[in-house]
């Protein structure tokens, strides 16, 4: 084997599968949306990083509506209903939901609940809305995906900006998209740091050809701008959170008297004993004026708490029946009712709630992923009003706070990395731009020393 030969099969650039002429696309679509869309199907097999409100749905729609073949959309629950209603406005075609495992036509869409009632020969491609369903690697149904679905042809990964720092998560969508496995992702560009499982660190001489690497099947934008286009009516409204502490004068266990929490498990306790006293603040806040509002809760005590302290509030727990579930989610993006009372884990991901613009959390858990999530239901594309969150803790919780605010400054900074790293790469890629390069225009004659002119070949 020649030595370049063996140079290009160590190159780890993921080489395009797709469409090569790719038709007219939706004149709906952003022009940096249809750019993305165009890339997406030359490549075939593709992630759209894309953060909440940047419009995944119109992409996703519009690439699987160019795809040669059938198509299978996997949904959060009752993000496939706001799907079907999307696909009307674009004019893209009949979407059809599918519970039993049956194939609907062009576009069949169902809930990740269901997937394995499907069967993956019956597809030409597949949509994984909402794709951070593959962050866990032990997960079931990355575990469905990643050993039944991989023989399809087409396959797009759509979520928002992935966690900056769990590269377990980009492993797996690579892994899904068939650019490589997890392990010998790892193996090639990190080093173990430690002796948590999820603790990798990339190897500094590799970090741009990282970087590189996951260009090559994805693209990571959080606006239009950082992939070269103007952000436009993509700026959004002003949000402001305010954290409001409650007293309490319950002694903390084990002491006479009330004492912070320090831990996650003291944390946890704290929660459930001012229950009754957070819940309160937040319907004297929530029943204040007649606006919608979405509730966030952690447990389910102050779920049903809630619900019956706020007027007009309307709760979705994890008990109900999916399709009164799916009914009042969508429901209350239609107005059909005041107050949304619900856990960010059941209503948190992937829905628009622009008709809203104010939310209070009554509980935090520690995941600043599931508190953004939460909040980009109504801070998103469309939002006309300043957002408003209300934090709503006790004195005892301590931390919490705290943590998610180090946890936003953590996501800012690495997310900030990863666009500046992305960035040109991401551009060139989408856009077709070559970077710039400094012409060379020799004005001065060149002149060999004298004791190399006597040199002879």
């Amino acid at each position: 084997m020649e030595y370049c030969e063996f140079l290009k099969k160590k190159k780890t650039e993921d080489v395009p599968t797709g469409i090569k002429e790719i038709p007219a696309l939706n004149p709906m679509l952003f022009d940096f949306q249809k750019d993305i869309v165009r890339w997406a199907l030359k490549r075939g097999r593709a992630a759209i990083f894309a953060d909440c409100g940047m419009g995944k749905t119109g992409m996703q729609l519009e690439w699987a509506k160019h795809v040669p073949g059938d198509v299978l959309i996997l949904a959060p629950l009752a993000v496939a209903s706001q799907t079907i209603r999307e696909a009307e406005k674009f004019g893209i075609g009949e979407v059809v939901y599918s519970a039993d495992g049956s194939k609907k036509g062009k576009f069949t869409i169902t809930n990740y609940e269901r997937l394995e009632k499907f069967d993956a020969n019956d597809y030409t491609g597949i949509v994984l809305d909402e794709s951070s369903i593959l962050k866990s690697y032990t997960g079931k149904y990355r575990t469905m995906l990643l050993e039944k679905w991989a023989s399809v042809p087409f396959r797009l990964a759509a979520t928002a900006t992935p966690a900056p720092n769990d590269f377990i998560e980009l492993g797996n969508h690579a892994e899904f998209l068939g650019s490589m496995k997890r392990e010998e992702m790892l193996a090639m560009f990190f080093v173990h740091d430690g002796g948590e499982t999820q603790k990798w660190r990339i190897k500094g001489h590799a970090k741009d050809d990282f970087w590189e690497w996951v260009a090559s099947w994805a693209v990571m934008i959080r606006k239009p701008s950082d992939i070269g286009y103007e952000d436009g009516e993509f700026i959004l409204p002003e949000m402001n959170i305010e954290q409001i502490t409650v007293h309490s004068e319950k002694a903390t266990d084990g002491f006479l008297f009330p004492m912070e929490a320090q831990g996650l498990g003291d944390r946890q306790k704290a929660r459930r004993s001012t229950i009754e006293e957070r819940c309160k603040k937040a319907a004297e806040i929530v029943n204040s004026n007649e606006e919608q509002w979405i509730v966030w809760c952690d447990l389910n005590d102050e779920s049903a708490m809630l619900d019956n302290m706020i007027d007009g509030s309307c709760e979705v727990a994890g008990s109900h029946k999916e399709d009164y579930k799916k009914d009042k989610l969508l429901g209350f993006a239609k107005d059909e009712f005041r107050v949304l009372t619900s856990k960010p884990k059941i209503a948190g991901w992937g829905m628009n709630y622009q008709n809203c613009h104010n939310m209070a959390f009554v509980g935090l858990s520690d995941s600043y992923e599931s508190f953004y999530q939460a909040v980009r239901r109504c801070w998103r594309f469309g939002q006309k009003h300043q957002v408003n969150v209300k934090v709503i803790t006790s004195d005892l919780e301590g931390a919490v706070v705290k943590n998610i605010e180090r946890k936003e400054r953590d996501a800012e900074e690495m997310a900030n990395q990863m666009v500046k790293f992305m960035h040109k790469i991401n551009e060139r890629n989408i856009r077709g731009m070559e970077q710039d390069k400094t012409g060379y225009n020799p004005q001065i004659e060149m002149r060999l020393p004298n004791w190399l002119k006597g040199v002879k070949g």
